[in-house]
C-alpha cells in the first residue's frame, strides 16, 4: 500500500512538472549567456543605510538584442551576517513595471542579485560554484529557483572617486514567482519537517548533503522558504555559499554538529519511511551522468582550476556514498534526525 502511495505522488510529481504554468518573467531566464549589467552605488551606503524598508534609487544598464538599455532600479543589502562578513553585500533588487515593461526583466518585480563576498582572487570562482548548486537542484526537483547569470561592470563611489570591479553574479527570481508557476502561495507559518510532502523534502536533504549544508534549517526558513501547492508543504531552498561545495574563505562550521569544516558532510533530513530513500537514492544515481556532465561543462569557465577540482572531487564523494550500500545506511539512513 505504501509503494502505491509513493507511485501515485512519483506520477503526481510527473504531472507537475509539465503542468508548470508558464510566467512573464521566464525570459529572463529563457537562455543562460550571461547578461552583461552596469551598476554604480557606495557599498558603504549599502551596507549602513539600507535596511528592510529602505533601498537605494540607482540607474542599471543592461545589454540585450545588440543594445545597452536603462532602467531605474531600488536596491538593499541583505543577510546580517553578510553585512558585517562582506566586502559586496548580496542585493534585493526591486524593479517598477513602468521601468520592466517591454524589457527581459518584464514580470519580475524583486530579485536578489548574489555578488562575490571578499576581495579574493578566488571571488568570481565562489561565485560560480554557488551558481551550479542552484542548477543542479533545477534538474532534481520541479520546485527550484530559476536563475541567470550577469557579468557586472560595477563603479564603487567612494566620495568624490569612483573604482571599478568586474564581477560575476547571479540574479535569482522572488519566492512569489515560483510559488505563481506552481499555482501555489508562499508559505510563511512554522511547519515541522515532518508536516512536509515527504519525497520533496528528501530530495532536498539529499542536496543539501551532496552539498555539504549545514546552514540551513526547512522548519525555522533559514536559507529556504515553503511552498503552498496542491495542499502539500514543499521545501524550496536556497543561499548555498556557506557549504563544502562552495568552501569560501569565510565559512564558519555548526559546531554543535561535531564537525571542523564545512567540508565534513553531515545529514540533516528527518527520518521517513525507507521507501522514500530508496527512491531518492535512485532519482540521484539515475541523474549520475547527466548531472556532472552539467558541471563538468563549466570546467574552463573557472579561473583557478583547483576550485574545479575541489568541487568536482566533493560531487563525486558523494555518489561514493550513494553508491555504497553500507555508506549510504551509515552517513545517510541510520543518521536522519528524529527531532
Amino acid at each position: 500500500m505504501k509503494k502505491q502511495v509513493l507511485s501515485l505522488f512519483i506520477i503526481l510529481l510527473s504531472t507537475l512538472i509539465s503542468a508548470q504554468k508558464p510566467l512573464k518573467s521566464d525570459q529572463l531566464y529563457a537562455n543562460q549567456t550571461p547578461l552583461e549589467i552596469k551598476l554604480s552605488y557606495s557599498n558603504k551606503e549599502m551596507n549602513e543605510k539600507t535596511d528592510d524598508s529602505t533601498y537605494i534609487k540607482t540607474n542599471m544598464e543592461f545589454f540585450h538584442e545588440d543594445k545597452w538599455s536603462n532602467i531605474e532600479v531600488k536596491l538593499r543589502a541583505r543577510g546580517n551576517f553578510r553585512r558585517n562578513t562582506c566586502y559586496f553585500p548580496p542585493i534585493k533588487m526591486k524593479i517598477k513595471k513602468d521601468q520592466s515593461e517591454g524589457t527581459v526583466f518584464q514580470g519580475n518585480k524583486t530579485l536578489k542579485l548574489v555578488l562575490p563576498c571578499k576581495l579574493e582572487a578566488e571571488n568570481n570562482d565562489n561565485i560560480l560554484q554557488e551558481f551550479i548548486a542552484y542548477k543542479i537542484y533545477e534538474m532534481i526537483s520541479p520546485f527550484h529557483f530559476k536563475t541567470k547569470r550577469v557579468n557586472v561592470d560595477f563603479n564603487e563611489i567612494r566620495g568624490k572617486k569612483t573604482k571599478n570591479f568586474k564581477l560575476k553574479g547571479f540574479l535569482i527570481e522572488d519566492d512569489k514567482r515560483v510559488a505563481k508557476r506552481h499555482e501555489g502561495k508562499v508559505f510563511e507559518r512554522f511547519v515541522h519537517p515532518m508536516g512536509m510532502q515527504h519525497l520533496t523534502s528528501v530530495h532536498n536533504a539529499f542536496f543539501q548533503f551532496l552539498l555539504g549544508n549545514t546552514d540551513f534549517s526547512v522548519a525555522y526558513q533559514h536559507n529556504g522558504k515553503l511552498l503552498f501547492v496542491n495542499k502539500e508543504i514543499i521545501p524550496l531552498p536556497y543561499d548555498f555559499d556557506m557549504t563544502g561545495w562552495v568552501n569560501p574563505s569565510y565559512a564558519t562550521v555548526n559546531q554543535t554538529l561535531g564537525i571542523k569544516s564545512v567540508r565534513e558532510r553531515v545529514y540533516r533530513g528527518f527520518k521517513r519511511e525507507e521507501q522514500y530513500f530508496d527512491q531518492v537514492r535512485k532519482d540521484f544515481i539515475a541523474k549520475k551522468t547527466e548531472l556532472t556532465d552539467m558541471v563538468s561543462s563549466f570546467k574552463s569557465e573557472f579561473s583557478n582550476p583547483k576550485e574545479f577540482e575541489n568541487m568536482f572531487e566533493f560531487m563525486n564523494d558523494f555518489y561514493e556514498i550513494l553508491e555504497d550500500d553500507s555508506k549510504f545506511d551509515k552517513r545517510i539512513v541510520s543518521q536522519a534526525r528524529t527531532r
